[in-house]
């Protein structure tokens, strides 16, 4: 089965690649936040699904628990990790396991971390004592969802699952979490990853909604560390080692090609058992950790990566650089790829969104979207505020190109690619 979700994956990018149109990014204070550009050896480390307070499998430690294993790892490298972590998945029920080795092994209807019938021994709801360690050296925690719901159908993975289908659910579940943290810990969330990926739902929205709702970035990943898939091997010992090879030859290859590759990228890890129940991430990360330190890596948080740079194809070399810091912390300056793309002509909708307040350009379209129950213009309610206040012609065209800027705002401009619009905007 584990073979049968590769090639689907590979499947499904292709698809993707040949029959649907490419994905039109746009400017949205929520980015996919995959890797930074830096010329720095620094990189981060995700863990999902977490924290887990039951041994590695195969336990050759002493009946540690997975997180504390994983927690002991990064010490002793002086790397600090992302847990991407759940709430509690004990209200997932009725529910019954699927086959091991398939995406179903821990439940037909829904997840259930750290496994069917083991729910209280997962979560953030359930681990006071990890949590807590977690924060206390240094660590990163960010949301997987309270349940671990996807957000919208996945039919040809989960043909049979659950999921939420409404913005307004996604919200909910993912607030819980939230409340959670910021009650019991003081901590504030800033990032979150959507359970398996699933961004749209049934009513129009996405999950870059939700997290514009929130407040948080949109955690991806540049590099599948591996961890997760199980080998085919039907031997125990030999899978392992295999799955734990299959997380640290890649690593291997692509530094040994260039040194650098891993400047500014996030690696995908998980914080639970494989499909086939076994915990490779228990051994492979020390082998991946230790390539990293050979080639004088640093293993930061996912934050500590976004204060070297937000963006992903602008450094802190780049005169703009501050200016585009600081706007981004409260504007749409940004695609939802996390590119600037300064080079390209600005048009009326990106001006929309650098001009109008976030709070009426999001509750505009929003309300536009309950309308009609359909994906609108991401622009639509920027463009509305700034032509309601007179900042931009009647009339105007989303994507035409800018010929010229509302008068208070800008000084002096020549030319208006969105390096030029942005260089001219007065703060």
């Amino acid at each position: 089965m584990s073979l049968i979700v590769k090639i689907g994956k590979k499947g499904k990018k292709l698809v993707k690649k040949l029959i649907v149109p490419a994905e039109k990014h746009h400017l949205s204070y929520t980015r996919r936040i995959e890797r930074i550009k830096t010329d720095k050896r620094i990189c981060a480390m995700t863990f999902d699904d977490g924290p887990m307070d039951m041994p590695a499998a195969p336990d050759r430690f002493e009946g540690r628990s997975l997180t504390d294993v994983l927690l002991d790892t990064l010490a002793e490298f002086g790397a600090k990790g992302t847990f991407d972590v759940v709430g509690d998945t004990g209200e997932n029920y009725p529910d019954r396991a699927g086959k091991v080795g398939s995406a179903a092994w821990g439940g037909i209807r829904f997840d259930h971390y750290p496994d069917i019938g083991h729910d209280g021994s997962g979560g953030a709801a359930n681990n006071d004592r990890l949590i807590r360690r977690i924060l206390a050296e240094g660590h990163q925690i960010t949301n997987h969802g309270y349940r671990h719901i996807i957000f919208g159908k996945k039919p040809f993975v989960y043909g049979r699952r659950e999921y939420l289908g409404s913005v307004d659910r996604a919200v909910d579940d993912l607030n819980r979490l939230d409340l959670l943290m910021r009650e019991r810990y003081g901590y504030q969330i800033a990032m979150s990853r959507p359970p398996h990926y699933v961004d749209r739902m049934q009513d129009g929205f996405t999950s870059y909604d939700v997290y514009d709702r929130l407040g948080y970035q949109y955690m991806a990943a540049s590099f599948d560390g591996a961890g997760w898939l199980p080998s085919t091997l039907r031997d125990p010992d030999a899978a392992l080692e295999a799955e734990v090879d299959a997380m640290a030859a890649p690593m291997r290859r692509a530094l040994e090609q260039d040194p650098d590759f891993f400047c500014g990228q996030i690696v995908f890890q998980k914080d639970g058992y494989n499909m086939a129940k076994r915990t490779p991430v228990a051994f492979g990360l020390r082998k991946q950790l230790e390539l990293l330190n050979e080639y004088g890596y640093r293993v930061v948080t996912v934050a500590e990566l976004m204060e070297e740079s937000p963006f992903a194809d602008l450094g802190r070399d780049d005169p703009l650089f501050d200016k585009l810091y600081r706007l981004q912390k409260d504007r749409a300056v940004a695609y939802s790829d996390n590119c600037l793309r300064l080079d390209d002509a600005m048009v009326w909708g990106e001006l929309a969104m650098l001009i109008a307040p976030k709070k009426e350009a999001m509750s505009r379209r929003w309300a536009r979207i309950r309308r009609t129950g359909k994906r609108e213009d991401p622009y639509c309610g920027a463009l509305e505020w700034c032509m309601e206040q007179g900042l931009i012609p009647k009339g105007t065209l989303s994507g035409g190109p800018v010929t010229a800027l509302p008068g208070g705002l800008f000084g002096p401009v020549e030319g208006f690619s969105r390096r030029q619009v942005y260089a001219a905007y007065q703060e």
